[in-house]
């Protein structure tokens, strides 16, 4: 029976065979009597989709005809703004909604994807990119077979045209990690900002990442204020050589030990034993070292030295750098990116970038200036790698010549990551070095110095103190005696730790696994905007809101705001990112212990009361002092008698000079772009404004009052141009 069934469907087999070449021949027949010329393929279309209109202009340029690029704007779907969005109930599942006003684009996407063969997400290359791309997947209900997913480090032509040959499905692992943060931090952030609206005052906000930022600077707050400072003092002997050539020598101690000198005491014990001794010279050494190039910028590292050396804010940096990546209009040639992918931890770079920036260094700079082997530098351990380093597209782009295409902040932040990147690949710095141990008395003191016999990577990366003590060697020998010209005691105090600025504390975020690239720099805009800390210069400090906050989670949430559980929670989103972790799991653990802090806190923590700042501004209407209150835009004067007196006024905050023009205060205002100007309390009356800020010295050549341009240092420029005096300013004392 079994052979008869296997017959019957051999039989049926062959049939449908036969039929199948039958049909072909027919069609085959039917071509070579077709009396029509054969008809062109129909050309594919093909949608790709990106985030922002700069990136689309700029990937146009690369496809062809068949090709249409369209932007996302950013994310389409998120979490309810109105309430928590999580279903607790339901493993944690969130609500995801269509983001309001999206409606009209979504529109216009789903008609261009119905009309496309395939379609192309081409979201930034990270969780958040991947997330982007998946919700796009879900908004406009896009065919999993005719849609795929495309990353590329840098937005060139080879880049794009490779990505779309390795194009691939959507990454879940990359989904979930984003998927993980965004449920934990709404998990925190919501219930918790709540909480301080009930207890503190309305606007205020928590989350799972800037509490613990606003933790780092409270403590080095307090470590500020409770720091009892050490006397101990340093003696300097200037000595001169044959020449007459003057040198600081240093006390170092005696032969046997370091001298430690706590007081006056032990400062006038050493000057007593020196007194009408000769100052002999019983070693030198002389040899080399070398100061290694520095490796290309990650996203950390690009901030922190966008803060030294350009002034720049972490939010600003990245504002630049996301606009240089994306693409910026070059004289003819039309958009243009120059520069890789701008959020990343990674220090490596790619075989077709060595060989470009080596070739440049080669024929511009000159061969002496290339390393014997390649520069290869260590990524840090806990970092993705998931891609290159910060870097221009391509070398010989220099920064001059696109000065013309870019704005004044977006050629100073590409020139820094041009010669980071170009220096990166060269050789090291060679040093000269001459150590003069001198003996008067008992005591040693030494003359350390130093000369660059070869400039190496310094050619092109000159921005921080290498060249620090450089001087001319003294022309000595052993067992000569130096003239003594002045011998100098001085005291001194020790100093407690600097505030943050904004470098050092990203610096420390990433030196402690808190956060990651990409959220550095909305956690300091966070802080800031909430009013819970200010900046003096560069320094970040708590605001009494600030600290207030910062006690009720110490108090209440002690899990969010320690550092290790912080880093630890990193861990396992990275986790989760490779695959190797559930992306719930984290959250099931965590949330039944924060919601028990949660209600405790809501139970016990008591209504805090904040009082307003008074200042000298009399209200006009009713006469009270008016306060400075904090809203949804900053800072603005109200009247305390509200509801009776609803006056209300911007605040602007004093500039700490008085006005040339008629003596009242300088303050500092912002244009109708946000530009900074300077401008007289006494406004209308008083028309005095200008863009740099007045300095209290008058210029010493003209008398006119002077302004001051520039940081580290600070110039001092005559508001005369005829005059043009410039000098440095003079640090004020703390």
């Amino acid at each position: 029976m079994a052979r008869t069934a296997s017959a019957a469907a051999e039989k049926e087999t062959t049939a449908k065979d036969n039929k199948l070449k039958k049909t072909a021949a027919k069609k085959s027949a039917a071509k070579k009597t077709a009396k029509t010329a054969k008809k062109p393929k129909k050309s594919k279309k093909n949608l790709v989709i990106v985030e922002s209109p700069a990136k689309a202009s700029t990937i146009t340029k690369f496809l062809g005809k068949n090709y249409t690029v369209m932007a996302s704007m950013g994310h389409v779907r998120d979490l309810p703004k109105s309430q928590l969005g999580i279903d607790i109930e339901n493993d944690y599942e969130p609500k995801y909604i269509t983001i309001r006003g999206k409606g009209e684009l979504l529109s216009a996407l789903r008609k261009e994807a119905k009309n496309a063969d395939h379609i192309y997400l081409a979201t930034d290359p990270d969780r958040e990119g991947e997330a982007i791309s998946w919700h796009l997947m879900s908004a406009l209900g896009l065919d999993e077979e005719k849609t795929d997913r495309i990353t590329f480090n840098e937005i060139t032509k080879d880049a794009v045209e490779k990505s779309i040959k390795n194009a691939r499905g959507i990454d879940m692992d990359l989904v979930n990690a984003q998927q993980a943060r965004r449920v934990l931090d709404r998990l925190v952030g919501y219930p918790v900002s709540h909480l301080l609206w009930q207890k503190v005052k309305g606007r205020l906000s928590a989350g799972r990442v800037q509490s613990v930022a606003l933790k780092i600077i409270c403590d080095r707050e307090e470590e500020i204020r409770t720091f009892i400072p050490d006397e101990y003092w340093s003696i300097s002997a200037f000595v001169e050589d044959a020449a007459g050539n003057g040198f600081e020598a240093k006390l170092y101690g005696t032969n046997e030990a370091k001298a430690e000198l706590k007081n006056k005491a032990d400062a006038d014990k050493v000057l007593s034993a020196v007194e009408g001794k000769d100052f002999v010279v019983k070693e030198i050494k002389r040899s080399e070292k070398i100061r290694k190039p520095y490796p290309p910028f990650t996203t950390s590292t690009l901030q922190q030295e966008a803060s030294k050396y350009l002034n720049f804010t972490a939010q600003k940096t990245m504002m630049l750098a996301q606009q240089l990546y994306e693409g910026v209009e070059i004289a003819g040639e039309g958009t243009v990116g120059l520069v890789s992918y701008i959020r990343t931890d990674s220090v490596r770079i790619s075989d077709e970038a060595y060989g470009q920036v080596t070739e440049y260094i080669k024929n511009n700079i000159g061969e002496k200036y290339l390393p014997e082997e390649r520069n290869i530098y260590k990524t840090k351990k806990n970092a993705q790698d998931a891609h290159e380093a910060i870097r221009p597209t391509y070398t010989e782009r220099t920064p001059e010549s696109l000065k013309a295409s870019l704005s004044n902040d977006q050629f100073k932040l590409y020139r820094l990551i041009w010669e980071r990147f170009v220096s990166s690949q060269m050789a090291p710095a060679l040093y000269e070095t001459m150590a003069v141990s001198i003996e008067a008395g008992g005591y040693v003191f030494k003359i350390n110095t130093s000369a660059i016999k070869f400039k190496g990577f310094l050619e092109v990366y000159n921005r921080v103190e290498e060249t620090e003590n450089i001087a001319k060697f003294p022309k000595i020998s052993e067992n000569c005696a130096l003239k003594l010209d002045r011998i100098v005691p001085e005291q001194h105090f020790t100093q407690p730790p600097a505030r943050y600025t904004d470098a050092s504390l990203i610096k420390t975020l990433e030196e402690l696994g808190i956060g990651r690239p990409s959220t550095y720099a909305p956690i300091l805009a966070t802080i800031i905007t909430r009013n819970y800390v200010a900046k003096e210069k560069k320094a970040i400090f708590p605001t009494e809101l600030g600290e207030i906050v910062n006690d009720i989670m110490k108090e209440y949430f002690p899990e969010i705001v320690n550092i290790g559980f912080t880093a630890e929670m990193e861990n396992e989103l990275d986790k989760i990112e490779v695959g190797s972790e559930e992306w719930k799991k984290p959250i099931r653990e965590f949330y039944p212990m924060f919601s028990d802090q949660l209600d405790n806190a809501m139970e016990k923590l008591e209504k805090v009361e904040i009082k307003d700042e008074e200042t000298d501004v009399v209200c006009e209407k009713c006469g009270r002092h008016m306060v400075i209150k904090i809203g949804r835009y900053g800072k603005f004067l109200a009247c305390p008698g509200y509801p009776e007196c609803n006056n209300a006024k911007p605040y602007y905050e004093p500039a700490g000079v008085q006005c040339p023009k008629c003596g009242g205060n300088i303050l500092k205002k912002k244009s109708k772009k946000g530009r900074m100007f300077y401008g007289c309390e006494h406004n209308p009356d008083c028309d005095f404004v200008s863009w740099d800020k007045p300095a209290k010295e008058k210029c010493p050549v003209c008398g006119s009052y002077m302004v001051e341009k520039g940081h580290d240092p600070v110039k001092l420029v005559c508001s005369d141009p005829k005059c043009g005096h410039i000098e440095e300013k003079k640090e004020e004392p703390e």
